[in-house]
């Protein structure tokens, strides 16, 4: 049997979020539509760029960069603290409506989830259920949600990565020498910013490039690691979706 799995990624996670507990909580403004960032103490050298809106990032704002820097991007920039239990209350409502899509619900991260359909489809079309879910979020939760539709982990989180936000994208394997292979090599799940410089001398720019590569070159080059990304530039992944229900313990950056 085919498997069919799913990869909703919550757009925006921690800005989203702010936005919609300040909303219901009397705030006239939804911070989405204002230059701003979600951002650690500002007063400490370390506080950098958590997550922008669509309009600070117009100003040129990336994620992980320090929020001094960000402000002399743009002069009226409102900066917000991320707040852990505001994400975890929504993430928990996020998971809540995909079991009810699956028993097999994998937590990827607070604002991503794998969902396994395999078994779960009822004679109904995964690409049916997808637009769904991603109206369902919004309709109940009030935020925007990319889902990946695939055979397998690894294509799924790739399509859900696609054009963003509020998007339904599949990456089946007859689609991966269209639709994944001339994306930029940085671009495949699982590669390392210390390994694009390498592959690039190795005159492989783009993911076709990696999967048209020698597996057993990529091998003698990177051990292990190189079998894992010839098989992630072919579109093999034969992963489980593990049931987890366990929010993550701590807030990664995010992109």
């Amino acid at each position: 049997m085919h498997r069919r799995i799913l990869h909703i990624d919550v757009n925006n996670a921690f800005l989203s979020w702010t936005a919609i507990y300040m909303l219901k909580n009397g705030a006239q403004i939804d911070i989405r539509t204002i230059p701003s960032i979600i951002g650690g103490d500002e007063s400490k050298r370390s506080g950098i760029v958590l997550a922008k809106s669509p309009i600070a990032k117009k100003f040129g704002i990336v994620t992980g960069e320090p929020i001094y820097f960000a402000k002399k991007k743009c002069n009226n920039l409102k900066i917000y603290k991320g707040d852990f239990a505001t994400y975890k209350y929504y993430s928990k409502l996020f998971y809540n409506i995909l079991i009810q899509y699956s028993d097999k619900v994998e937590r990827f991260s607070i604002d991503e989830c794998f969902v396994d359909m395999t078994n779960s489809l009822k004679d109904r079309d995964i690409v049916d259920i997808a637009y769904e879910i991603k109206y369902r979020i919004y309709k109940e939760l009030g935020f925007t949600v990319n889902v990946g539709v695939s055979s397998n982990k690894l294509l799924a989180k790739m399509a859900s990565d696609f054009e963003k936000p509020n998007k339904v994208h599949t990456l089946f394997v007859n689609e991966i020498e269209s639709k994944m292979w001339p994306l930029n090599v940085a671009d495949l799940f699982g590669i390392g910013k210390k390994t694009i410089p390498k592959l690039l001398k190795m005159n492989i720019k783009t993911i076709g490039d990696l999967a048209q590569t020698d597996q057993s070159y990529l091998i003698k080059k990177f051990g292990k690691f190189g079998n894992m990304i010839w098989e992630h530039a072919n579109g093999i992944d034969n992963s489980p979706v593990e049931e987890n229900n366990q929010p993550p313990k701590s807030v990664g950056n995010q992109q």
